[in-house]
């Protein structure tokens, strides 16, 4: 085995910094020495090919949604073959919820990487956008449209807090002002104003909220959430549902399964993948799930 850890230092907020020696220390403990840095936003991609360039058959990384998607998305457009460890360092750190793996405890994941754990195939989503699909963002966790990406821009932003609580502060201060946007798309049914659209692999999103409870990383299948727009003050309930995952059955509500799903905006429409922020290169959208993209080490089954 040649495995390798790949660290974020940007990530949560300098977040992924601090925890680089406590990273390094446990991994170092079971022999494994090779621990490469990302060096800039979106040098994940150079780290990890130049990590498979180099025969490793497992790269940990540590770092959140966003991190670990651009890690993933290099290893899904090689062979996938090659494990991926995922290690919280991020914000939200969502998609490690999904499957039982001790993302926060370094000591155990270096074990597992060490010595075997179970694997999971996973699938991944892809947003393509331009004339011939050229643009083509991947993610693990989710891709948001709407208020979602209202919400990451305020995140971007910056301010004193920190952790999952940022996303939840910042969607609180958005809830009575954003106006809802328009998308025409079978998902929706009519030209109604939309309140968010999520298309989501994972169960969890920014930090608290529980999304699409019903979601399998494994199905093959992503889970498309659309929330109608609604007046200010019945945000707060449905606010309020959405972080206990109650949310299903709200009239506002309206959740479909599907392995592709396509979307017409006016314009090319902004829109976040696991927290990057993206503006798409056309109009139209095709969303689609690539079944067991990659693998990934956990615990075992719950």
């Amino acid at each position: 085995m040649r495995a390798a850890l790949i660290c974020n230092p940007a990530s949560g907020r300098g977040r992924g910094a601090r925890l680089i020696p406590e990273a390094r220390a446990a991994f170092a403990s079971v022999g494994i020495t090779d621990v490469r840095m990302t060096e800039c936003a979106g040098d994940e991609a150079r780290v990890t090919r130049s990590a498979l360039d180099d025969g490793c058959d497992t790269i940990a990384v540590l770092g959140g949604d966003g991190t670990w998607a651009k890690c993933a998305a290099e290893v899904a457009a090689s062979d996938g073959a090659t494990r991926l460890a995922f290690l919280r360092g991020g914000t939200g750190n969502d998609f490690a919820k999904n499957f039982p793996a001790p993302a926060g405890d370094f000591v155990a994941m270096a074990q597992l990487v060490a010595h075997g754990g179970t694997e999971w195939r996973v699938d991944m989503g892809r947003v393509e956008s331009g004339q011939h699909s050229e643009q083509r963002d991947w993610f693990l966790n989710i891709a948001g449209f709407g208020f979602d990406v209202t919400v990451m821009e305020r995140v971007v932003r910056g301010g004193t807090l920190s952790g999952p609580l940022v996303y939840v502060v910042s969607a609180l201060r958005e809830l009575f002002a954003y106006r809802g946007f328009t998308v025409h798309s079978p998902l929706v049914g009519s030209d109604a104003r939309q309140l968010m659209l999520v298309i989501a692999n994972g169960q969890h999103f920014g930090g608290a909220f529980h999304i699409a409870p019903d979601a399998l990383v494994t199905d093959g299948r992503l889970d498309a959430i659309v929330v109608r727009n609604l007046g200010a003050l019945a945000r707060v309930p449905l606010f309020a549902a959405v972080i206990r995952g109650t949310h299903r059955s709200h009239p506002a509500v309206q959740i479909a399964k599907g392995s592709e799903f396509t979307l017409q905006f006016a314009a090319p429409p902004r829109f976040e993948v696991d927290g990057e922020l993206r503006t798409a290169a056309s109009p139209e959208l095709r969303i689609v799930c690539v079944p067991g993209a990659v693998r990934v080490l956990g615990g075992p089954a719950a």
